[in-house]
């Protein structure tokens, strides 16, 4: 940036335009705009946006219902799936930590008929824009993104935020469940879906004076799609594909984070996390990962002969869980105080 500005002629009028007042919006004020700018907000009350006791007000508003979930990574899918079966009628954002994997899941609850509409960084800003629009109309409904869609977008109504990959710290959860609950009078509920090894970042959230209550599952009434879902990734040879760059996207975000105390990609189970992306054994793609036993090692390679037979065109017609009948059922016991 600092070398942009350099190139603009020194006679020209600049506007710079953010969601947020943060140290490093700041300091591009300082690089792009004159001395003393003039600052105009969209409302009287938020002239100067949000500062940081500003943001941590969005997570501790009265009608926002938060908690976490403790979910193993087999189980993260089939955890998703089943939420998002329950709660139809309810409007909701899915966050992502990787471009890929929303491409994927869309991809994926498409084609077995839960429609979901995705907004993510590597999209054209005109599709972008539309889905924005579209989803804002709606009553209900379920939008997956990437924290592209956390900041500046004000989306009327939103029931439920489900945080499906954990953010990078908290002032990004904070950002993530502020597209709910807005307004005076605004309600609205968050879900955060942790593994048992990632537990330390509520110790962090805490720090930042958010507090979250722990949701109890009725695991026995998990959707148990899980034999069927490898069996379509397996023969279709599309999503087969899209599975592929989403668990590499997925590892790979993982390695990115900066609280490296509490995600760290050496102790993930990679036989584990496959099952979500509808992997039988993990594929073998180039990750970042100085350790993996050598039983990973082996079962990849293995993962690396089979998938250079080209999986089917044909797509998986066989997805017979899905069909069952599960209206009425409460998968998520609440306590007192959530409700769904």
């Amino acid at each position: 940036m600092h070398q942009i500005v350099r190139l603009l002629p020194k006679k020209r009028q600049t506007a710079l335009f953010s969601a947020t007042c943060s140290a490093k919006v700041e300091e591009l004020v300082r690089a792009a705009l004159r001395t003393n700018p003039l600052k105009i907000g969209v409302m009287e009350q938020r002239a100067e946006s949000l500062t940081d006791s500003s943001i941590n007000d969005l997570a501790t508003r009265e009608g926002l219902e938060q908690g976490y979930v403790v979910c193993s990574s087999e189980k993260r899918f089939l955890l998703l799936f089943t939420f998002l079966k329950k709660n139809k009628s309810k409007k909701i954002m899915v966050f992502f930590s990787s471009c890929a994997s929303v491409r994927f899941h869309q991809e994926l609850l498409n084609f077995i008929d839960l429609p979901v509409l995705s907004i993510h960084g590597k999209q054209k800003q005109q599709k972008r824009t539309c889905t924005f629009f579209q989803f804002c109309r709606a009553k209900t409904g379920t939008l997956l993104c990437t924290d592209v869609a956390a900041r500046g977008l004000d989306i009327p109504s939103v029931d439920w935020i489900v945080q499906y990959d954990p953010p990078d710290e908290p002032r990004e959860y904070i950002h993530r469940v502020g597209r709910t609950a807005r307004g005076e009078s605004g309600t609205g509920n968050a879900l955060l879906i942790l593994r048992p090894e990632e537990l330390g970042f509520l110790r962090f959230l805490k720090a930042a004076k958010v507090t979250l209550n722990e949701y109890e599952f009725s695991w026995n009434k998990l959707a148990n799609i899980q034999p069927q879902l490898e069996r379509l990734i397996s023969q279709n040879y599309y999503l087969n594909k899209s599975a592929k760059e989403a668990y590499k996207g997925y590892i790979r975000s993982y390695d990115s984070h900066s609280l490296k105390q509490i995600y760290d990609v050496n102790n993930l189970d990679l036989i584990k996390v496959c099952k979500s992306f509808g992997f039988e054994v993990p594929p073998y793609v180039d990750l970042p990962i100085s350790n993996r036993s050598k039983l990973e090692k082996a079962i990849a390679k293995k993962s690396e002969i089979q998938n250079r037979q080209k999986p089917s065109v044909k797509a998986e017609k066989e997805f017979v869980p899905l069909k069952r009948k599960d209206k009425g059922r409460k998968d998520f016991k609440q306590n007192k105080k959530m409700k769904v």
